[in-house]
């Protein structure tokens, strides 16, 4: 999955002519706190809300100073470049380019977040599993080989670590909704602590349970 495929088209650039008061407007209607400017197909760079409210916001924009131009990423980039780029500089938006670096379009926060939401880790029924372990001792192949061991799949995986610790923290989404034996089989090994687990089936049984109980609520 690239850039290219996630660019919106409901979100239509800034031209250098447009004032910042234009500008504002155009951010609070859409909802973002960013927006590209771009000359002809060139893009000159990515203006936020702050950089305007420094200026006088009867100018044109063309004529402001710039916190973020080289905030973009390129048509061909992978999707967890987009990620990077958007959390690095705390964008609500992010400029897509091509290889001539003309402007072609953009990503935002919403559109990245609608494909994770629509990818099969997150629509398929399934457990989400959080290891904590020492960084040395990571290894994803262990990992897969214990979960697979007990007839599961590892459906999606993403690791968080603080910079300052010797730990880091695994979530695995899996396949299966019922993981005791996982977790039993996890607890059998020194260096892997099951930190927490979040069992959609059981979710769904206590849904049911209160949904009875407002029926039987209601009956009375």
């Amino acid at each position: 999955m690239v850039a290219e495929s996630l660019i919106s088209d409901t979100i239509i650039p800034l031209r250098t002519s447009d004032t910042g008061e234009e500008a504002l407007g155009m951010m609070s209607d859409l909802f973002v706190r960013h927006l590209p400017i771009v000359n002809n197909e060139q893009l000159l760079g990515l203006i936020s809300e702050d950089d305007i409210l420094e200026e006088d916001t009867s100018e044109p924009v063309g004529s402001y100073g710039l916190s973020l131009g080289q905030a973009y990423v390129r048509n061909y980039d992978h999707i967890y470049e987009v990620m990077r780029k958007l959390a690095d500089y705390e964008l609500t938006v992010i400029p897509v380019v091509d290889a001539e670096n003309n402007y072609v379009g953009l990503i935002t926060q919403e559109d990245l977040l609608k494909f994770f939401a629509r990818t099969m880790s997150f629509t398929e029924a399934g457990t989400i599993l959080v290891l904590e372990m020492v960084k040395r001792d990571y290894s994803l192949a262990e990992i897969a080989r214990i979960v697979e061991s007990e007839g599961a799949t590892i459906l999606s995986t993403f690791i968080t670590s603080d910079d300052f610790s010797t730990k880091l923290q695994v979530t695995l989404k899996l396949n299966s909704l019922y993981i005791q034996n996982i977790i039993a089989t996890f607890n059998r090994y020194d260096h892997y602590m099951v930190s927490a687990s979040f069992n959609e089936a059981e979710y769904l049984d206590s849904l049911q349970e209160r949904y009875q109980s407002l029926v039987s609520y209601l009956n009375v």
